[in-house]
């Protein structure tokens, strides 16, 4: 290569070094120029001017400098996402000298933007050491500022006292130091801090508000009062009702309470909710200044509390209630706070003060003795001790809780105590009476009587138990009681002395002791006013004169029933047509009995009087006339226990005019509807002797042994076993009989004494309790031919039926006994007891017609009544008539006792909670709870119907307490804590959105 070239080469590269380094030269002064700009706070064009040089720099170090001037211009600028460049700067230079500075930029540059977390997290990396004075003061206020802000009060209060006599920082720092003071309750020591910043020109920084606060957390309420008016014009919505709370509390404190009064309802809670206290201390100033319904109002919004200030919250609620007459609303609160041990002052003033209304007004939840019973045992030694203990006494009455209180008093051998123990056997003898358990009954009476304390509570149990026995049948027991009674000196000042002759003479009547009968009853006729027993008792005394055989006094006492035209008196008129042909007067007697049969063609008797009218035409030899009056009967009343007898009759009649076919054909008719039967027997042996008559005897032969009880009709074996059982049953002998007439029947199933012995059998294996063994052997005397026996075993097989709740049989029996019973008391049993087994089979529409034509007859039995008016109220119901059962429920309202009082009362109750009548809903409750508590099913609900009320009304307090109530005691009644689960689920909810101290249990 020659040299020349070489030279060029060299020449050249030498010139490209020198225009390189004169560049970098330049670049260098521009950098100096920046530097001058950053200095001089021109920071938009030295940024600008270290971003032209940045290429051209070759020094890394230089480059770094670049990096951190260029972010700190940014800063300075506010340019978006200066801090990404500074935060960029650290990261690449961890080294540089100026990282240190960088971590004190972005941190002041988070504190600028208010982002005080990151602030904190920059500032906490700078080493203090590197820094100026005035950069540390700045450093120390800002770094304890963020640690302020996110509440690490101990830094922060370490980095404030090192400026806190700082010209610049000083007042702020002891306001913040202050304000840490004020948050850790050191009250004195923040006060006086205050008192400093405030006189070092710090404002606008609620300083009235942190010193009132603290005034009133050191009981200094008056400078509280006076710190909190100056502040409240000037302060904003949150601190306005923090104020207003803290002036209104610290009236409260100096009981001022009408001044309170109006500051603690412009608090508007934390959060927008109060608490349990809040409530509290309003309720309470309305309590102290006598705005009882505003307490109220306030105190019942305290649900769960579970406190001491919920106790005293609570404790006057119920001194309010009592202030405004609302007495089962007392009860509760009174009976919470028995249930909270905070207070036991409280507790026991109001323990008494619950004891004692219990008496006044009843209690839902337990029973009156109970609660008197529990205070006496809890506080033995107090004061009030006698007194509650005389309520006790009385409650056992008052609170007709019989059972429980029978229970308690058994245990007692205080001699006042068997005076109460005497009247409560006695009223709750009454009660089982009125709800058809007799047996039950009598045993409580006898209870009373073992007491012969009180002499008018002996007399009346003594009259109650006659009554028992009457019911029962034990006829002569019942005399017993009744002439007892009489005898007792009390007796004549009792309401039941007016009628004692009346049932005198029925006891007489039923043991056919006609002429003591007679006297009784005309003891009663001579001073009863006119009414249905007056009637009943002219019918039998006319019964009884007939008995004896003394006709013509019976038919006047007869004709005194039929002048009675008010009452129906078709059997008087009966019996009055019947008795003439007692005293020889048949033309009398054929005149009576069909003006009866046209006066009273629906009449139970008219086939009686029918088969009368013909015995007597037949006395008279007027066959033919007899003959188409038997006729009716067959034609008319084929379930009448006379059909037998009038075909017997009618052949008999065609057999003495010779007229055999007929007399044939009527006789073979009597034997084939009714075998076995006396009628039949005697038919057989007539038929006999009309085939001889005729010459036709291979006849009756061939037609006889299509028979099979002809034979054992005739058997003398067959006799004597029956009679034997049948002496037994005679003389009382009752197990003997039983055994006698099961023998008989196992041994002649079919004899001809087979239905008596069937219907004695059942009849003493029901009354010794047996009804399950009785029950064949009336079904064999119902399933058997129409006798005097059909009836009676009617009635006992549907009584059975119905106690064993088998409904279909008992309807099929009830309605039997409808159509053939002769007496009109087991066409109404019939009839109710369809009504009710029609219900109870869900055939609603049946219950009501039955319950209809009960209440469209002359029935004066108040209890029938009563049971048709409940079930046409149950079955309205039912069918989804609720105007009319609304309706049936304000009847039987009038009329009803026990079980049926206390559903007819639920249901007054039910209708006006519907109506929104509130109330009176509750009242209606009120009255259940506390008469009929021993119907627990009723009561429960009815608790039920005052939570709604309650709530309804914005009582949340009462609704709630009696929620709760009914989910901790009624586990027995399912379905009704389900619906006060839900209910008070919804309350409590709702309740929670105002009152903070209300938890919802969300399970």
């Amino acid at each position: 290569m020659p040299k020349i070239f070489f030279a060029f080469i060299f020449i050249a590269f030498t010139s490209a070094q020198a225009q390189q380094s004169q560049k970098y030269a330049d670049a260098l002064g521009k950098y100096q120029e920046a530097i001058q700009f950053y200095d001089q706070n021109q920071f938009e064009i030295a940024s600008k001017t270290f971003r032209e040089i940045y290429s051209e720099i070759e020094s890394d170090q230089l480059k770094a400098n670049i990096d951190y001037y260029i972010a700190k211009c940014a800063i300075e600028l506010g340019k978006p996402k200066a801090d990404e460049l500074m935060e960029r700067f650290i990261a690449n230079n961890p080294t540089s000298l100026k990282t240190n500075k960088a971590y004190l930029e972005v941190g002041n540059y988070y504190f600028q933007n208010k982002d005080f977390n990151k602030a904190n997290e920059w500032l906490s990396q700078v080493n203090t050491s590197s820094l100026s004075r005035d950069e540390l003061k700045t450093y120390q206020f800002n770094y304890g500022y963020t640690n302020f802000r996110t509440k690490n009060y101990r830094k922060a209060q370490q980095l404030f006292d090192n400026v806190r006599n700082d010209k610049e920082y000083g007042a702020q720092a002891k306001y913040y130091i202050a304000f840490i003071a004020y948050e850790e309750n050191e009250y004195e020591s923040a006060s006086e801090l205050f008192d400093e910043a405030r006189s070092e020109g710090v404002r606008g920084n609620n300083i009235s508000y942190f010193q009132s606060d603290m005034n009133f957390k050191l009981g200094n309420f008056e400078k509280a009062i006076d710190l909190g008016l100056e502040q409240l014009p000037k302060s904003n919505v949150r601190e306005r009702s923090q104020l207003n709370k803290i002036i209104g509390e610290s009236y409260f404190n100096l009981k001022q309470y009408t001044k309170a009064i109006q500051y603690l309802k412009e608090y508007r809670g934390d959060r927008g909710k109060w608490n349990n206290t809040d409530y509290y201390q309003l309720g309470y100033a309305y309590y102290e200044t006598g705005d009882y319904e505003s307490a109220i109002d306030e105190f019942s919004k305290i649900l769960d509390g579970q406190d001491v200030v919920a106790q005293n919250a609570y404790y006057h609620l119920a001194k309010a209630y009592l202030k405004t007459d609302k007495k089962t609303q007392a009860l509760n609160a009174f009976k919470n706070v028995t249930e909270m041990n905070f207070n036991d002052s409280l507790k026991k003033d109001a323990y008494l003060n619950y004891a004692k209304l219990s008496y006044e007004i009843g209690n839902p939840y337990r029973s009156v003795p109970e609660v008197l019973q529990s205070y006496m045992e809890t506080y033995p030694s107090s004061e009030d001790v006698d007194a509650v203990g005389d309520l006790l006494i009385d409650s056992y009455l008052t609170s007709k809780n019989y059972e429980k209180a029978i229970s308690m008093l058994e245990d007692s051998k205080d001699y006042s105590n068997k005076v109460a123990y005497q009247r409560v056997a006695y009223h709750y003898g009454i009660e089982l009476f009125k709800d058809n358990q007799l047996r039950e009954a009598k045993e409580y009476f006898n209870k009373s009587l073992s007491e012969r304390l009180d002499s008018e509570y002996t007399a009346k149990a003594t009259y109650w138990k006659a009554e028992v026995d009457y019911s029962l049948g034990n006829y002569d027991e019942a005399l017993v009681g009744y002439k007892e009674f009489k005898g007792m000196s009390k007796a004549e000042q009792l309401p039941e002395y007016y009628s004692i002759d009346y049932n005198i003479a029925y006891s007489y009547f039923k043991t056919k002791n006609y002429r003591s009968s007679i006297s009784f009853f005309e003891d009663f006729i001579e001073v009863e006013r006119p009414s249905q027993r007056l009637h009943d008792a002219h019918v039998r005394l006319g019964d009884a004169h007939f008995a004896l055989g003394e006709y013509w006094p019976a038919m006047e006492s007869y004709n005194s029933a039929i002048a009675m035209t008010e009452y129906k008196s078709d059997y008087a008129f009966f019996q009055k047509a019947y008795s003439y042909g007692f005293v020889d007067r048949n033309e009398q007697k054929i005149q009576n009995l069909n003006a009866f049969v046209e006066k009273y063609p629906s009449s139970i008797y008219v086939d009686d009087a029918l088969f009368e009218l013909g015995n007597t035409y037949v006395a008279e030899q007027k066959d033919e006339q007899a003959i188409k009056v038997y006729q009716r009967i067959l034609s008319n009343y084929s379930k009448s226990l006379y059909y037998p007898q009038a075909l017997s009759k009618q052949a008999l009649i065609y057999y003495n005019q010779e007229s055999y076919n007929e007399a044939l054909s009527k006789f073979k008719q009597l034997v084939r509807e009714f075998p076995n039967s006396q009628e039949a027997l005697q038919a057989v042996q007539t038929v006999r002797l009309i085939y001889i008559d005729i010459g036709e005897i291979d006849q009756y032969a061939s037609w006889v042994n299509t028979l099979d009880f002809v034979e054992v009709a005739d058997s003398d074996i067959e006799e004597a076993t029956y009679e034997s059982a049948e002496n037994k049953f005679l003389d009382n002998n009752t197990q003997k009989a039983i055994s006698g007439f099961k023998t008989y029947l196992k041994e002649f199933p079919n004899g001809k004494n087979s239905l008596k012995s069937n219907f004695y059998l059942a009849q003493l294996l029901y009354n010794e309790g047996d009804l399950q063994e009785s029950l064949p052997y009336y079904k064999a005397v119902v399933n058997s031919r129409s006798s005097e026996f059909t009836e009676e075993s009617l009635r006992r097989l549907s009584q059975i039926y119905l106690s064993n709740e088998n409904y279909d049989e008992a309807i099929q029996n009830l309605s039997r006994l409808e159509t053939e019973a002769s007496f009109s008391q087991n066409i109404l049993f019939a009839q109710s007891n369809l009504m009710k087994a029609y219900y109870e089979t869900e055939n609603y529409d049946k219950a009501l017609i039955y319950a209809e034509l009960i209440l469209s007859k002359d029935v004066k039995d108040e209890e029938v009544l009563s049971d048709a008016k409940i079930f046409i109220a149950r079955s309205s119901l039912k069918v989804g008539d609720e105007k009319r059962a609304e309706s049936a429920y304000e009847d039987v309202l009038d009329m009803a006792t026990g079980k049926l009082k206390a559903e007819a009362l639920y249901y007054d109750a039910y209708f006006k909670n519907k109506s929104g009548d509130y109330e009176a809903s509750t009242a209606v409750v009120q009255d259940l709870t506390k008469n009929y508590s021993r119907y627990r099913e009723f009561g429960v609900k009815g608790l039920l119907l005052m939570a709604k009320n309650f709530n309804a009304l914005g009582d949340n307090y009462n609704a709630t307490y009696i929620l709760e109530n009914i989910i901790k005691n009624f586990d027995s009644f399912p379905e009704a804590i389900s619906e006060a689960e839900e209910l008070l689920k919804s309350i409590k909810t709702e309740a929670a959105e105002t009152n903070s101290s209300v938890e919802v249990n969300q399970n």
